[in-house]
């Protein structure tokens, strides 16, 4: 049984209910998504080929002290580091590290900032100087995706409506959905109710409600959707070794529909835009 509860009233722990943010809730969030897609601005013109993902994941650290933004990934769960950075055939939670990245590689950069307890949590794939045209397209087929899911976000349907606008499209241009990751419920928590999948049908998942915020970050990839954690703990791969893209944005229900919180301010949050 799914039950809903005031975020003003509720624990400030995952209960499994789904929290209601009330409007001055939606007005911290924007502050905190806001930020995160300053930052993801900003890196837009740091990925090239010789730069590190360490150093991408030191600019996200001090560009966070710099505007009194604790990044979430921190210490998270004995995470080091203060993003994601996933590259190529890594699906999800990439570890920064002192490789440069190379010509024609794709990089996702996930960034989750914490402004006066809000969670601000995104992510955008980042081409390595010219790209093969294979993966250009992955880009554009996920980042559709992504925006398709959204498209079906309103108040009186359910979430499955969301996982089911992604799969329908990405698998009609031959891609895979990723099963094993999903999106999920954020606000004053990093991870809450509810999960929101990627795949599914309109009739699934749990009702809508002004009031919500959740994550949609879709995981789409060339080849199979399988996937395995390497040894570290945290870096998912897929199994074929096929090209990975995502592409995340924080969400609030509307009366009328919904609200994306981690737009870009420079629209830079799409792909395929000039140089």
């Amino acid at each position: 049984m799914v039950t809903y509860q005031e975020a003003a009233t509720a624990p400030l722990k995952n209960t499994g209910q789904i929290r209601l943010y009330d409007e001055a809730a939606f007005g911290g969030m924007r502050k905190a998504c806001d930020l995160t897609a300053r930052c993801l601005d900003q890196l837009a013109a740091m990925v090239e080929p010789g730069v590190t993902t360490e150093a991408i994941d030191r600019f996200v650290f001090e560009f966070g002290m710099d505007h009194d933004a604790i990044p979430a990934t921190l210490n998270y769960r004995g995470y080091t580091k203060s993003s994601c950075t996933s590259i190529n055939h890594v699906v999800c939670h990439g570890i920064p590290d002192a490789k440069p990245l190379r010509e024609g590689d794709i990089v996702n950069v996930d960034v989750t900032y914490i402004v006066d307890g809000w969670h601000g949590d995104s992510s955008r794939m980042y081409p390595v100087g010219r790209i093969k045209r294979a993966a250009e397209r992955l880009l554009e087929v996920t980042h559709e995706s992504l925006m398709r899911g959204i498209a079906a976000i309103r108040p009186g349907a359910r979430t499955g409506a969301i996982g089911a606008a992604i799969q329908s499209y990405a698998e009609a241009e031959r891609c895979s959905v990723v099963r094993d990751f999903c999106g999920h419920g954020v606000g004053l928590l990093f991870h809450d109710a509810p999960n929101i999948l990627h795949y599914g049908s309109p009739s699934e998942g749990v009702e809508m409600k002004p009031g919500m915020i959740f994550t949609v970050e879709p995981m789409i990839n060339l080849g199979r959707p399988h996937v395995k954690v390497l040894s570290d703990g945290w870096t998912a791969v897929t199994r074929d070794r096929s090209l990975s893209a995502q592409y995340e944005h924080t969400i609030g229900v509307t009366e009328t529909g919904c609200e994306v919180f981690t737009l870009s301010p420079a629209g830079l949050d799409r792909p395929g835009l000039p140089d």
